[in-house]
């Protein structure tokens, strides 16, 4: 946890006067999703201000506070915190490759950084942003709800890094914080989050589809929940209100999708074609894609290759696997209900690749294949 902090000066613990809104710290604020939330607590007139590694002039165009700085600094995720009234800490280190020490410092250390900040700046509410790949344990789940355990050994080191940071935020509820009261906090778990300004999950499929790349693992009639971007960000703000409003929402973890599970053939089916791309029709055995993520995970390491392997065995597992979740706990503890379906989520994806996508003559940028 690194050198206690220096005590804050009585400036920093003041307390919000009466006449101004509400103010939010959002780790990774300008990332795909923490960029939506942002946008989200702007528009209903909240102040905002962003920590994070870069620096975001769009956010500042948005009147947001940007401050630059890595989870793994505790005096300045604390000096960040100060003064907010609730964080949503959505940065994390995802990804299939590297070492599990750099994950153990981004999600671990980092997640404990911000719960430290909550407790000493007098946050009271903390929403912490999870993944369902915690509770992964390489079988088919189907229909599953928060009760499903965490393994008892993660499937890849951002699983598990993720799983315990989610603990250790649930673990912090109710634990007393700097100037009297209490945090309350609880975890949100979105599945496959897609969108227009995805730099991830979208360009990546249309890239691999463009060079040929692509394949099915297994026959592709695994059912997978997805979250549309609005929708993912949508539950944070009302997770954040459910900690004021609901005392039965304190302390847990709550899975986040569109409620509409699709094989996983048509769901990406349906990303490409927003592309204006063919379906992908060739496919891999589970078991190939298995022994093919295991060769290259290998190859990677003894060359020490830094860029992620087009396959890995955690990639191999997932993609041929059922994952989709009930999300009735989050309807009912939270007041979520996905907004956007993934048909309109589908047409707004076509317009904004129509506008932006390099191959079609606009410019979506750079993704990490």
């Amino acid at each position: 946890m690194g050198r206690p902090a220096a005590p804050l000066s009585r400036e920093l613990r003041a307390p919000r006067r009466a006449d101004q809104p509400p103010l939010a710290l959002v780790t990774g604020g300008g990332g795909f999703l923490g960029r939506r939330i942002v946008e989200m607590l702007t528009g209903r007139g909240w102040r905002v201000r962003s920590l994070a590694r870069g620096d975001y002039p769009e956010l500042r165009e948005l009147g947001v506070d940007v401050r630059r700085a890595d989870l793994a600094d505790a005096p300045k995720v604390i000096e960040a915190a100060a003064g907010c009234d609730v964080a949503f800490h959505v940065a994390a280190r995802a990804g299939l490759a590297g070492r599990y020490a750099d994950y153990h410092a981004a999600n671990v250390v980092g997640t404990r950084n911000v719960i430290r900040a909550c407790r000493e700046t007098g946050v009271r509410r903390l929403v912490f942003t999870s993944s369902p790949s915690v509770v992964f344990d390489g079988r088919d789940q189907q229909g599953i709800d928060e009760s499903a355990p965490y393994p008892s050994r993660g499937r890849s080191h951002y699983s598990t890094t993720k799983a315990i940071a989610e603990r250790d935020v649930i673990a912090a509820n109710e634990s007393p914080v700097s100037g009297g009261g209490v945090l309350h906090t609880l975890a949100l778990r979105p599945h496959l989050v897609w969108g227009p300004r995805d730099n991830h999950i979208v360009p990546r499929l249309l890239a691999r589809a463009r060079a040929g790349q692509l394949r099915l693992v297994g026959d592709g009639r695994n059912l997978i929940d997805t979250t549309y971007i609005d929708n993912a960000a949508a539950a944070h703000l009302l997770a954040a209100d459910a900690l004021v409003a609901n005392p039965a929402a304190r302390g847990r973890a709550f899975f986040i999708s569109n409620g509409d599970p699709r094989p996983a053939a048509e769901m990406i089916g349906a990303i490409l074609a927003a592309g204006g791309l063919a379906p992908v029709t060739r496919r891999v055995s589970p078991r190939v894609a298995w022994l093919i993520g295991l060769a290259l995970e290998g190859a990677h390491a003894a060359l020490g290759l830094k860029d992620e392997p087009r396959m890995t065995r955690f990639l191999a597992e997932e993609l041929a696997t059922a994952h989709w979740f009930s999300i009735e706990a989050a309807r009912r503890e939270l007041g979520y209900a996905p907004a956007v379906s993934i048909e309109e989520g589908l047409r707004r994806l076509g317009r904004w690749l129509s506008e932006s996508d390099p191959a079609r003559g606009g410019n979506v940028g750079h993704a990490t294949l």
